[in-house]
């Protein structure tokens, strides 16, 4: 089922939570809502799910107008952070509940509904605990029979919002490879909120990027981490540094004097703007008389293979501060000078 956002605004007592929003989701598609407390992720989920109504803008699923019909109306699945398991009813129960509470004339033979359960309970991997209640459960396994609960009614579209924020994360990442598995046999159109870069990296066929109602950037996981089209975007996903240049005569400064990148066809032929570049993509300069970023480390810790130099750069009075990757075996103790230059970047102009 495609599903079609078309310049929603959403206001709540006449905050606009959205603003013009438009987004296409197409047939099988898993797309993850990515972005901060208040970007507006969870009021567009609801908005499609039929929770909430649109002040203005219309969405569709495939071609019909469905802005204004009831959550049945629209028939979706929708699955809570917090499981919303009836605690009064059996593992086999609460899969069932949707069916069970059809009027008698859409509503399934038991025969049917017990044989829909007993597959669902296959899928979601947890045949032999229908007769169990919920408080019987671990947190995964709760969030696994939300889910089927959720497909039971075979819903066009399936809407996850933070479906594993109240788990622990070595749970979250089964659940995340469980997830995308399930999804791949089933085929549903999916859309799940998220605030977590890495599950919606891992996950999603598309992550849509949002900030203050509006949608950043929507694109693969490449897109968005490689390619980031804002300063928003390349700050909010994954780790990155930034230092305000100018740029003129084909050259790129900080503070005026040349760090030895040079700006490129789309980018800004002269002005100020700001640099931005992943702490792992640079290379340290030996030669002190080639044009480089030059810092003093003001700390250093290990991560991993790596080490990581939180760095003062910049001239008295104009101090600046980045944090940059550096071998293990890199003079990087604190005080020491580092020289080093950005391999990959972005310049955004102001």
């Amino acid at each position: 089922m495609d599903v079609s956002v078309k310049n929603i605004r959403k206001e709540f007592d006449r905050y606009p939570a959205l603003n013009d929003v438009s987004l296409d989701i197409r047939s099988g598609e898993l797309i993850a809502l990515l972005g901060p407390s208040g970007s507006g992720k969870t009021t567009l989920l609801r908005l499609i799910a039929g929770l909430e109504t649109p002040t203005r803008g219309s969405i569709f699923f495939g071609a019909e107008d469905a802005s204004h019909r009831t959550v049945q109306e629209r028939h979706v699945g929708f699955v809570f952070q917090h499981y919303a398991l009836f605690r009064h009813m059996t593992v086999a129960d609460n899969i069932a509940f949707g069916l069970t509470v059809r009027p008698r004339g859409q509503r399934p033979p038991k025969t049917e509904i017990r044989r829909r359960v007993a597959d669902l309970l296959e899928m979601v991997q947890l045949s032999g605990l229908e007769k169990r209640y919920p408080n019987q459960l671990s947190g995964g396994q709760r969030q696994r029979v939300a889910l089927a609960r959720a497909m039971a009614i075979e819903p066009k579209v399936l809407l996850l919002d933070e479906p594993f924020g109240a788990l622990d994360a070595k749970v979250r990442k089964e659940l995340r490879r469980w997830l995308r598995e399930f999804h791949d046999r089933t085929g549903h159109t999916t859309v799940f909120v998220t605030h977590d870069q890495e599950e919606a990296l891992e996950l999603a066929d598309r992550v849509v990027v949002m900030s203050q109602g509006a949608i950043e950037q929507v694109g693969s996981s490449d897109d968005v981490y490689d390619r980031p089209n804002s300063p928003f975007v390349f700050s909010f996903i994954g780790d990155s540094a930034h230092v305000p240049v100018s740029v003129a005569d084909n050259t790129v400064r900080f503070q005026g004097e040349p760090i030895g990148v040079a700006p490129r066809a789309n980018d800004m032929a002269s002005g100020t703007g700001t640099l931005f570049f992943r702490p792992q993509d640079v290379a340290l300069v030996g030669d002190p008389a080639a044009p480089a970023l030059e810092g003093r480390v003001a700390t250093s810790r290990r991560l991993a293979g790596t080490r990581i130099a939180d760095l003062d750069i910049g001239k008295p009075g104009e101090p600046h501060h980045v944090e940059i990757e550096v071998p293990l075996d890199a003079l990087a103790a604190t005080g020491t000078t580092i020289r080093f230059r950005p391999t990959r970047w972005k310049l955004f102009a102001e």
